[in-house]
């Protein structure tokens, strides 16, 4: 990423929030649509690798809006419309030519609620590699064991491997297993929208020891709702109102040292 688009991703509303180095990813005036509605009105902020971003904000906000536009996959909803830039190390991930499958494989995403395959644990992590990739049969036995070891599920589901279904595993688990299916292809970024709003808080508990051990190899978003979740598992924080950035800096600055009196209302409970 070169100077000028480097310091285009620096405006005062987010000066705090920038990471020593250059970021892996870059949101620079960022605007959505769902037909007339507004729902991201000009957001701009970078992401730093390795570490955890925690989205946080109202319902409403524009929280899903941002990691879903980071990966493209509001595409995918009729009548969206999406203007700005979303830079992938240095790339405009909107720009001519980029492919939005490509982007998705690079940029993963596990959703709020698990959503395994009806297939076995084995083929439920296998399902990207066996479309997206040409891979022998012990790579792809490799690929699916890392996989599952990332996502600390192996040693519960390896005896298993083949004759257990995805949806015979409980809520933690078949997160777990969404999360290694978005692992086997091997992504440079996950997103993490609510991954444990329907979980109970063990394994909640899993899941965010997971995302602390994955921050060494991957850079994580996660959109939450839950103020403590934040502050226990995130790096940088960002907060949004009504579709706007209103604060984006370090997570302990963000929750004891708010800039924005908005914030602190909105930390502290006063609204939301």
């Amino acid at each position: 990423m070169d100077a000028a688009v480097e310091a285009r991703l620096r405006p005062e509303v987010v000066h705090r929030g920038v990471a020593p180095g250059i970021p892996v990813l870059g949101v620079e005036d960022l605007r959505v649509w769902y037909g007339a509605q507004p729902a991201l009105r000009g957001v701009t902020l970078e992401i730093p690798e390795r570490r955890i971003t925690a989205v946080i904000g109202p319902s409403g906000c524009g929280k899903s809006t941002l990691v879903r536009a980071i990966n493209r996959m509001n595409e995918l909803i009729p009548g969206v419309r999406t203007e700005g830039r979303v830079l992938f190390r240095g790339q405009d991930l909107y720009g001519p030519g980029v492919d939005p499958v490509e982007v998705r494989l690079r940029i993963g995403m596990v959703f709020q609620k698990p959503n395994p395959f009806p297939k076995s644990v084995y083929e439920n992590v296998a399902f990207g590699l066996r479309l997206h990739r040409r891979l022998g049969r012990r790579e792809l036995d490799e690929r699916v064991e890392r996989a599952l070891r990332q996502a600390a599920l192996w040693d519960e589901v390896k005896d298993d491997l083949h004759r257990k279904s995805g949806l015979e595993l409980s809520g933690g688990q078949q997160q777990r297993l969404c999360i290694a299916r978005a692992l086997a292809v091997e992504p440079e970024v996950l997103l993490l929208d609510e991954p444990c709003s329907a979980l109970d808080p063990i394994s909640t508990a899993r899941i965010e020891a997971l995302m602390e051990g994955l921050k060494r190899d991957y850079t994580l978003v996660i959109v939450t709702h839950n103020m403590q979740q934040a502050a226990r598992v995130s790096d940088f924080t960002a907060f949004l109102l009504d579709g706007e950035l209103v604060e984006f800096g370090p997570t302990e600055e963000v929750f004891t040292r708010p800039r924005d009196r908005r914030t602190e209302d909105y930390i502290t409970g006063r609204f939301g």
